[in-house]
């Protein structure tokens, strides 16, 4: 039987997989991650995850192929499809192999969830954009850019126009405060 709340994230970019991974693992699901293809597949006939979240591209397979082996699940999962490659022949082909939603990166995890939510002739439910503060705003452009560039304190900090020492002092205070870094930040880069 399915666990209402079982993940699988199939996902070849080990950082956003595991930042991923940890957001929906604190909103209480039971995630499980692949980087293949046929890792994926084999992980979805074992699980049979409630809701699956599948990169497009794959280094090793194609997320098509995974969007295809999830929808023949009885039942089969809600799935979203994440891409840096948005195209609409794309989008169309991951819908018709049963995709739930398609979503081009970067994407929210509040975006993610609602586009769970989404069933075929409905329109996107409305993403209700609570109210942030300036130091959130800021703290979620330095976790989104530290992402992105593999956790490269020094990149990070050039990306965001910083000095490095003044980046490394927000991410000490926040891992003082308790805030997990996920265990990837050097701050001897």
């Amino acid at each position: 039987m399915t666990d209402p709340r079982c993940l699988l994230i199939v996902e070849d970019d080990p950082h956003l997989a595991e930042t991923l991974a940890s957001a929906f693992a604190r909103r209480g699901h039971a995630v499980h991650t692949a980087p293949r293809e046929e890792m994926a597949i084999t992980l979805a006939r074992r699980l049979r995850p409630s809701h699956a979240i599948v990169d497009l591209k794959l280094a090793e397979g194609s997320g098509l192929g995974v969007v295809k082996a999830l929808a023949a699940l009885d039942p089969p999962p809600a799935i979203v499809v994440l891409t840096g490659f948005a195209a609409v022949a794309t989008a169309v082909e991951a819908i018709k192999l049963g995709a739930t939603q398609y979503l081009a990166k970067p994407a929210t995890v509040r975006e993610i969830e609602a586009a769970f939510a989404h069933r075929s002739g409905m329109a996107m439910p409305e993403i209700e954009t609570p109210q942030v503060g300036v130091k959130a705003q800021e703290w979620e452009l330095i976790q989104r850019t530290l992402a992105e560039t593999g956790f490269n304190v020094s990149e990070t900090a050039r990306r965001l126009g910083m000095h490095r020492r003044t980046l490394a002092r927000k991410l000490a205070a926040r891992k003082a405060a308790g805030e997990d870094l996920g265990g990837m930040i050097d701050f001897e880069d």
